[in-house]
């Protein structure tokens, strides 16, 4: 069989940060000639980029901008077939600090992602979401059909983001699908997340500081969430267009028994402490997110492969050998 990428004009919106930076590093092995979109510093950083191979990042045309340009967004997306959008201000407790911003970049950067592609019509654009999007469970296992409800700015943004991609495809015919990843983790990902932080603390502190230990998440492999993203791009038009799409696991874990397994993997018996400044506000804190996977099994024939274990080795693995890329110990939001 070919390779359905080779060759093929892709732009990659948030290329620099965790996930965009795994995806960029598959399609370029995969043949495809990638735009990395990343936003503009003065000190001109690739953000995790920098850390693909060398030979995959030469072959990358990098694009400096800011989403909220919606100059910028249309020249990055001339020409290109493929769109994955996932520029967006992601930290929850950096959402409580300056909502304004996290508004302007997830909705008006979406926004700005959709009429470009008004413009330049590329075949599919895979727009992402979050799980946050849902709030708390009201079910055992979150299927697309659950209510939204917005727990923090970040997830109002999101909300927002997903309507309008909706909008664009009723309204406008945008060719686009909604990827909804539950708690994507693995190599490169910073300490906002909760595995790296506790992680870098198993590996170096005399105790793992943590927010509440009851929450339960659903877990995903960086790998298996990237393939999801090509899944979407390649899935027949009528099966996911217009949709919005699940990627988890369908299993979960508490942050207290996450904790626990990591610190087994590490090998170091280190208690675990409850940071006052680390828990979210109490009508914020969303209590359990369990992904139902059904429709990305039969709407893309995408599941996740790695087993949560061997996911945290892997993780483990790299950070232990990266550990100075992290301030351990600091809250960061």
């Amino acid at each position: 069989m070919s390779n359905q990428w080779e060759g093929r004009q892709v732009l990659v919106t948030g290329a620099g940060g965790f996930i965009g930076s795994h995806l960029v590093e598959r399609l370029t092995s995969e043949g495809a000639k990638v735009r990395a979109f990343v936003r503009y510093k003065s000190r001109t950083d690739l953000g995790q980029l920098k850390d693909i191979p060398e030979q995959a990042l030469t072959s990358v045309e990098i694009v400096r901008g800011d989403l909220r340009d919606s100059a910028a967004v249309l020249s990055a997306m001339s020409g290109c077939e493929y769109v994955f959008h996932l520029g967006a201000l992601i930290a929850i407790p950096y959402s409580y600090i300056h909502p304004r911003e996290v508004v302007e970049t997830n909705i008006i950067g979406t926004l700005n992602i959709l009429e470009a592609a008004r413009v330049e019509k590329p075949a599919r654009i895979v727009h992402t979401s979050t799980s946050e999007v849902y709030g708390t469970a009201r079910a055992e296992r979150i299927d697309e059909s659950h209510p939204l409800q917005a727990q923090s700015p970040y997830s109002a943004t999101k909300i927002a983001a997903d309507k309008l991609a909706e909008s664009y495809y009723r309204a406008f015919d945008v060719q686009v699908v909604t990827l909804r990843p539950f708690n994507t983790y693995g190599p490169r990902q910073s300490a906002r997340a909760i595995i790296p932080t506790i992680i870098t603390q198993a590996l170096s502190m005399p105790r793992v500081k943590v927010g509440s230990l009851t929450p339960t998440r659903d877990f995903t492999y960086v790998g298996d969430t990237v393939a999801g993203f090509l899944a979407a791009a390649m899935a027949p038009a009528e099966n996911v267009l217009g949709r919005e799409i699940n990627l988890g696991t369908d299993q979960e874990i508490s942050i207290g028994d996450l904790a626990r397994l990591i610190i087994e993997i590490v090998g170091r018996d280190v208690p675990i402490e409850c940071e006052e400044q680390r828990v979210r506000p109490t009508k914020s804190e969303v209590n359990r997110l369990h992904a139902n996977n059904t429709l990305a099994k039969q709407l893309m024939n995408w599941s996740p492969s790695m087993l949560l274990i061997d996911g945290l080795r892997k993780t483990v693995d790299w950070i232990r050998g990266n550990l100075e890329m992290y301030q351990v110990g600091t809250y960061e939001v």
